[in-house]
């Protein structure tokens, strides 16, 4: 008896979960028709996919983005090279191989010394048909010739490499080259001249300022007046 109970209820709990079922859909099937189609419910997954933004591709994006960096360029201007600097700094080079030529010649001097004092010498024969002291003094004079020479050349080297030297570079080249044209130009012609009057700093070389310069000009000119003086007279 109580088998029979049993199955009965369970009858009845399905009958009553067919009857909810059947209301359900046809609910369902109302709402469709009141929207003018079917309802389609879209899958949560897919609205998250779509709403989460891609963290990793958006920053693997901006970092290939990223320009690279460059070092800032530092333009160096190099200020004009004026007469009267260019003239100071030919003094400054001047000095330079005065200078230098005072230890070049002491240096040839006492080398020359060193050497010809130590060879030895016989009295008795004569060198090139000289006294053989005397033309090992005229060697050692010599030696000295060649340092005074030299001297100037080592100067203008050693002052190449100052700083300040540096600074202007190939401009001071290019002024040396406008220099003795201006100095050509204006310069006496060199066959006026004569062994007792010789033209008056033919290469400009004593010329270290705009005033020395102005100066070398009245000097050109006054020689210009005299060569025609003597020769009217």
């Amino acid at each position: 008896m109580q088998r029979t109970l049993f199955i009965q209820s369970l009858r009845s709990f399905v009958s009553i979960r067919v009857i909810v079922q059947a209301q359900s859909a046809s609910r369902i099937s109302s709402l469709s028709l009141a929207n003018g189609g079917p309802i389609r419910l879209k899958s949560t997954k897919a609205a998250t996919q779509k709403t989460t933004p891609p963290a990793f591709t958006s920053a693997s994006t901006t970092a290939s983005e990223k320009p690279a960096y460059t070092p800032p360029t530092v333009s160096k201007t190099v200020e004009p090279l004026t007469w009267p600097a260019y003239l100071s700094i030919r003094r400054n080079k001047r000095r330079w191989q005065n200078f230098a030529a005072i230890p070049c010649s002491l240096l040839g001097l006492l080398g020359g010394a060193a050497y010809f004092g130590s060879l030895d010498t016989d009295p008795m024969k004569p060198i090139f048909g000289m006294d053989p002291f005397m033309f090992y003094g005229i060697c050692t004079t010599a030696c000295m010739g060649v340092g005074y020479l030299v001297g100037p050349t080592l100067g203008a080297f050693l002052w190449r490499q100052l700083p300040s030297s540096k600074r202007y570079g190939s401009l001071i080249d290019k002024k040396d080259k406008e220099f003795y044209e201006r100095i050509g130009k204006n310069r006496v012609d060199v066959t006026l001249q004569s062994p007792t009057s010789p033209v008056p700093d033919y290469y400009g070389e004593r010329i270290g300022s705009l005033h020395e310069y102005r100066k070398w000009l009245r000097d050109q000119n006054k020689y210009r007046r005299k060569v025609i003086f003597d020769e009217a007279a």
